[in-house]
């Protein structure tokens, strides 16, 4: 079975003077559709890095990164842009949440990017707010909400409209540990309903317990590679 991301010889270069840091270097990986991969190591060992290369937002300086048959890393900037809008979704450590809107509001702009229609945007980001069990919270603005309802708003933006692929980075950085594996809970039941590929970077292997995989990195590198269930079935971009 072809996997459905496909890395080859990854290298991204970054120069300090004449100085020049390998934040990743020659990494191979392949990833199938459903699967729930974790990217651990210590600070400087390239996993974010990696993270942002696979979701668009870097380029490498060498090497191929290609989904579901698209090879990312040759896209124009617009066309990259299109890509993460129709695939993909992001949960951040620090929420990334814009404190002047409500949830719903905070929700129903990420769905403005998809291309949704406004009365279909909104039922979208009620539904899934709801689902997240914020449904009595739809109207309080950010300043308002505790920081793991913070969280579920962050995560109900990154899964409005199915992406196929959410990427979380240290989704539970923030939180304390109660909440931080009741957060993980929600992320993994979202991702194995709709059968979506989830790759997130943390540091705290105890959040690690439901995942497929994981990818102990170090110097830029795959140091180690630890798998825990089966593939899953293939989907198509």
């Amino acid at each position: 079975m072809s996997s459905w991301i496909k890395v080859e010889d990854l290298y991204k270069i970054y120069r300090m003077g004449d100085t020049a840091i390998h934040a990743l270097d020659g990494v191979d990986l392949n990833i199938d559709q459903g699967e729930m991969v974790c990217l651990l190591g210590p600070s400087g060992s390239g996993k974010s890095t990696l993270l942002n290369l696979l979701a668009g937002l870097e380029r490498p300086d060498r090497g191929s990164i290609e989904i579901g048959g698209i090879r990312i890393d040759k896209l124009k900037e617009a066309d990259v842009t299109r890509f993460r809008s129709l695939n993909v979704g992001f949960v951040f450590q620090s929420y990334n949440l814009i404190n002047t809107l409500d949830a719903l509001e905070n929700v129903t702009l990420g769905l403005t990017f998809k291309g949704y229609r406004s009365t279909e945007r909104e039922k979208l980001a009620k539904e899934i707010l709801e689902h997240v069990g914020l449904g009595d919270r739809l109207h309080h603005k950010p300043n308002q909400l505790s920081g793991g309802q913070q969280q579920r708003v962050s995560i109900a933006r990154a899964f409005a409209g199915n992406p196929k692929i959410i990427f979380a980075d240290e989704p539970t950085g923030n939180l304390d540990t109660h909440t931080s594996l009741e957060v993980m809970d929600l992320i993994t039941q979202m991702i194995r309903d709709k059968n979506q590929t989830l790759i997130m970077v943390t540091h705290d292997e105890e959040m690690t317990t439901n995942a497929d995989r994981l990818l102990h990195m170090r110097d830029g590198k795959i140091e180690r590679s630890h798998t825990r269930a089966a593939p899953h079935p293939v989907a198509t971009v």
